[in-house]
This record gives C-alpha cells, structure tokens and sequence, in this order.
C-alpha cells in the first residue's frame, strides 16, 4: 500500500488479525497472511493495551514450559503491569 491508499477497517485490530485459536494460542488468519500491510498490522495491534495481554500469554506459556524462571517471570509480569497503567 502507499501513502495516498486508506488503511483496512481491520487494521491493528488484535481480535482481527491476531485471534486466540481454538488451541488457545493466537494465529493470524490466512487473509492476514496475504495481506502487503501484515507486518506494520501487527506491530501497531501488539504496540496498542491489548498486546501487553498478549506478551503477559506468552510469558505464562514461556514460564509453564520451563523456558523462564519464578523471578524473571515475576520480574517481566510486573513490568508488563507497569506499561498497562501508563498507558490506560
């Protein structure tokens, strides 16, 4: 897309282009993945309140696989907590 083309209606919307699965993980849906915007789309979807829900996921699956201890977790969680009120 350039500049002068208007963004989707879906554009940064978490719930559209990075919906939890029936696994329970989030996947972007195959129209997301043929789409020239996918990479900015995400970033500003992950860069808005609901992506910090999002890493605080993937940290409670990081900590529950044995890949991040007790303290950093802690640690990490808390500073997620820290962005979640500063940006509300």
């Amino acid at each position: 897309m350039t500049n002068q083309e208007p963004q989707p209606d879906c554009f940064g919307v978490l719930e559209i282009v990075f919906p939890k699965g029936e696994d329970g993980l989030r996947h972007s849906p195959g129209t997301c993945l043929d789409c020239g915007e996918k990479t900015n789309c995400l970033r500003a979807a992950l860069s808005h309140h609901q992506g910090i829900e999002v890493k605080s996921e993937m940290l409670d699956r990081a900590y529950h696989s044995g890949l991040v201890g007790f303290w950093k977790r802690w640690s990490m969680k808390k500073n997620l907590e820290n962005k979640k009120l500063r940006s509300s």
